[in-house]
């Protein structure tokens, strides 16, 4: 028994980092001129860290994109797969720039120094809407890919708010202190998150399971099918994060002829409907029957048994 759903916004997630690249990448010029005209090196350097990001999300994009061609016999999953990869490479390159800024940071706790205020002001306010439309775009993506990139725009909005924060202050008070304590606690903030996307993101790319509650509940739901007597080898993992996939054997309680196993695998389907699967493969085994994938052909029951049993 085999089922595929496939919906039918696939290209929603693409054209929603198409819209975050190009915001992206436009204002990261903007911020180059602006950083030149200002004589600012902190802008300067927030413009390489975007220019940064533009790349990172233009890979996202393109891997988006191909993961949407079809399956062939080869790929026999398609391409979801390199979404997926697209999101740990951003993971990678967030946390490496992450740390980036914090040694660039903390070493100016010990040698605060006073920046361009006016400059600051003009360039932190249209970097909070350009990096805010753009995180609004992605805001609700249910790929890894579009997580991973949410915080990447997240990061760079919440680092204009805090310039935008210190500019203001310094215009009053001289206390240039405050501009590496805020980058130092946005940028912790933001690290521990993507740390925790991209250790989710390593666990969808070995296979595990992607939501241990959600796996627990289709268990519960094909074991609770009155034909069903147990279920073995099942196995659920997810293609980018959103398209998921299982595979089970269930044995019934009674032979059944061709009538019966077509009414059980309607059933079966109208189960599993809710939960909204990419792929499905269901085998039905009767009472007593060897398990193919068992070794040497031993039954579920022999399996399970205890060693040393008669």
């Amino acid at each position: 028994m085999h089922a595929h759903h496939h919906g039918h916004n696939d290209d929603t997630d693409s054209e929603r980092i198409g819209w975050a690249f190009w915001l992206n990448f436009v204002f990261t010029i903007i911020e180059f001129i602006g950083g030149w005209l200002t004589n600012s090196v902190a802008i300067m350097a927030d413009a390489v860290h975007d220019l940064g990001d533009s790349l990172s999300i233009g890979l996202a994009w393109i891997l988006s994109k191909l993961g949407h061609r079809r399956a062939n016999d080869r790929y026999s999953y398609g391409f979801k797969r390199l979404s997926l990869m697209g999101a740990l490479i951003n993971g990678v390159i967030l946390i490496f720039g992450s740390v980036w800024i914090m040694t660039e940071a903390i070493p100016r706790l010990f040698d605060p120094q006073m920046p361009v205020t006016e400059g600051m002001i003009g360039l932190a306010l249209l970097g909070i809407v350009v990096n805010g439309v753009a995180a609004y775009k992605l805001h609700g993506g249910h790929t890894m890919n579009e997580k991973v990139l949410n915080w990447h725009l997240l990061e760079d909005a919440l680092g204009w708010v805090a310039v935008l924060i210190v500019a203001i202050v310094l215009q009053f008070y001289s206390w240039p202190v405050l501009d590496p304590l805020l980058s130092i606690g946005f940028t912790a903030f933001i690290l521990i998150n993507v740390i925790r996307y991209a250790l989710q993101t390593i666990k969808l790319f070995l296979q595990g399971a992607p939501d241990p509650a959600l796996q627990t509940e289709i268990r519960d739901t094909l074991q609770s099918i009155p034909e069903v007597a147990e279920l073995h080898h099942v196995h659920f993992w997810s293609l980018d994060g959103e398209h998921h996939v299982l595979t089970a054997h269930l044995v019934l309680y009674k032979d059944a002829d061709s009538k019966q196993l077509r009414a059980l695998k309607s059933a079966v389907s109208a189960r599993l409907a809710p939960f909204d699967l990419a792929h499905t493969t269901i085998e039905f085994e009767m009472p007593g029957e060897p398990c193919r994938d068992e070794p040497d052909g031993i039954t579920p029951e022999q399996a399970t048994a205890p060693s040393g049993s008669d």
